[in-house]
């Protein structure tokens, strides 16, 4: 108990020097970082540090969060503009997301990473066994985290995903320590989302790494896109399930709808203005696109997905025009790591949907889909 309170008086006492170095406004002489698709992330780089400056995206015109970015062995500027302070490389943090624990390891971090939470959605080897170890610490659920051994660790830097009138972090925003707000999932293409690696790859210290990773992703994605708009044929496509009485569909807008429109697929929910998901009845999602070519669902189970499981779910899945035909791809991401890989790494998911809506396309076959079977 002791320890934890020292931790949390010193975390405290650094919080608050930082503020004592941070002054309005920033250096005109700073260079800004071409982002070619992220619209919600600026970076620009000053002589002694960096700025990244996070907008809000349920507020336009506000900034959700500013970061000012110091290398670890230099001298902190005698001038700093106002935003939270961060060391870089961070060194030991704590993440709340599978999908960025996924990407760290990717960028050669791992080591950097002290803890996790929501560790049951996590397939990476390398956590599970730093969990089983004792080298990495499960700090419980992301919606409430176990902040106590968070303390413990003594992390210099906390990831975590903001969310609409969350009402902030709790105890967490006590600690004095840097959160990270990873607000990538908000961008609206696929590709704006996986570019946000160009920040986290200068907070871990791998810069080049995450460049170069996001140079391939894009060309990789745009070559497939060129590729499917070639494809003679536009089938159309019914996404996911029914969730209690409601069915949640991708807005027109949304990443997955936009992924659809580049894979060349007719997204009957195309023209639609929304860039999240579209809350209907079973009964708009079937006047809608009830005669929908192919059918792509994600689900999470012990087993995976049949037809005769599809039915005895609700019955009416059996008058869509993709079940007649038996046209359905289903996702157990349960046994996959799409939730894990496909936001960085959106060209193995358009490469996914393309196969499926173009079979004639030869792609070297699913990654994360396969065809329904009976049983």
């Amino acid at each position: 108990m002791y320890h934890r309170l020292i931790y949390v008086c010193f975390a405290a006492l650094i919080f608050c020097s930082c503020q004592g170095n941070r002054q309005d406004g920033v250096s005109p002489e700073g260079d800004t970082l071409t982002l070619q698709y992220a619209q919600l992330i600026t970076l620009i780089d000053y002589e002694g540090y960096s700025v990244a400056s996070i907008r809000d995206p349920w507020n336009k015109g506000r900034t959700l969060h500013k970061y000012v970015l110091v290398p670890r062995q230099a001298a902190l500027p005698e001038s700093l503009p106002k935003g939270t302070l961060v060391r870089t490389p961070v060194s030991k943090v704590v993440i709340y997301t599978a999908v960025h624990s996924a990407l760290v390891q990717e960028l050669g971090a791992l080591n950097q990473i002290a803890g996790v939470c929501d560790f049951q959605y996590i397939h990476l080897p390398y956590i599970i066994k730093g969990v089983e170890e004792g080298s990495i610490l499960d700090c419980g659920d992301a919606m409430s985290p176990d902040i106590e051994r968070i303390i413990d660790l003594e992390p210099d830097a906390l990831m975590l995903s903001p969310f609409e009138n969350s009402g902030g972090y709790g105890r967490a925003e006590e600690l004095g320590v840097p959160l990270i707000e990873c607000a990538d999932y908000m961008e609206t293409s696929a590709l704006g989302r996986a570019e946000w690696m160009k920040f986290y790859g200068r907070l871990f210290g791998r810069a080049e790494v995450a460049d170069q990773l996001f140079s391939e992703v894009s060309e990789n994605y745009l070559a497939l896109k060129a590729q499917a708009s070639q494809a003679g044929n536009r089938p159309t496509v019914i996404t996911d399930l029914k969730t209690g009485s409601v069915w949640y569909v991708p807005g027109g807008q949304s990443t997955q709808g936009k992924l659809w429109a580049d894979a060349n697929v007719a997204y009957p929910y195309a023209d639609d203005s929304h860039s999240g998901s579209l809350a209907l009845s079973f009964e708009a999602v079937f006047e809608k696109a009830g005669d929908a070519d192919i059918w792509v669902m994600r689900y999470n189970r012990p087993q995976d997905m049949t037809y005769q499981g599809l039915v005895a779910d609700y019955h009416g899945y059996a008058e869509l025009k993709a079940f007649k035909s038996h046209q359905v791809y289903g996702c157990n991401t349960g046994h996959t790591a799409f939730y894990e890989e496909t936001p960085f790494h959106p060209d193995r998911l358009l490469r996914d949907y393309i196969q499926i809506s173009h079979p004639e396309i030869d792609l070297g076959g699913l990654t994360y889909f396969e065809k329904l079977k009976d049983e």
